[in-house]
């Protein structure tokens, strides 16, 4: 009996190699949500032959200098954080991608820092009734009072700057 191995990526179940291809095919940018058991990261990549090459990455801990209070893995950091990716994406000319979820299943938080994607002016398709209500985005629904506008606006600013 012959032993056939599978792929490693796809043994350790960080990578479906279906879907990957499927988007790949597409030709266009993608954005990535990481969500750790302390933080969000969302990137933006433009798939190359010898690999996916970042546009913009934003991180949640980022938001620690804008004053935020209170956990980096809400559902309005994810939005914040998703938001300051796309106002990155778009100083560097991007108009357009799709959502990359890999082997990761979509959540109210992936969903939120897309929102806040496509809030900074990307054209994403995505369907509006998956997104969070707004006042869960905003935050108001959190102990720790945090004023995502206050917060939305120095994003802006910083990406002035830069």
């Amino acid at each position: 009996m012959a032993f056939t191995q599978t792929l490693r990526r796809l043994r350790e179940k960080k990578t479906n190699y279906r879907r990957r291809s499927t988007m790949l095919m597409s030709k266009r940018e993608f954005i990535t949500v990481q969500i750790s058991n302390e933080n969000i990261q969302v990137q933006i990549h433009k798939p190359e032959l010898l690999g996916d090459m970042v546009i913009a990455s934003a991180h949640s801990r980022f938001l620690l200098d804008k004053g935020w209070k209170g956990s980096r893995k809400s559902i309005s950091a994810s939005y914040l954080t998703g938001y300051f990716a796309g106002k990155k994406a778009l100083s560097k000319g991007l108009k357009n991608a799709i959502l990359y979820s890999g082997t990761g299943k979509y959540t109210q938080r992936m969903a939120a820092a897309l929102k806040g994607v496509i809030d900074a002016g990307l054209e994403i398709p995505a369907d509006q009734e998956t997104f969070p209500a707004s006042n869960r985005i905003k935050g108001e629904h959190l102990k720790v009072k945090n004023d995502t506008e206050k917060i939305k606006s120095a994003i802006d600013g910083e990406v002035k700057k830069q």
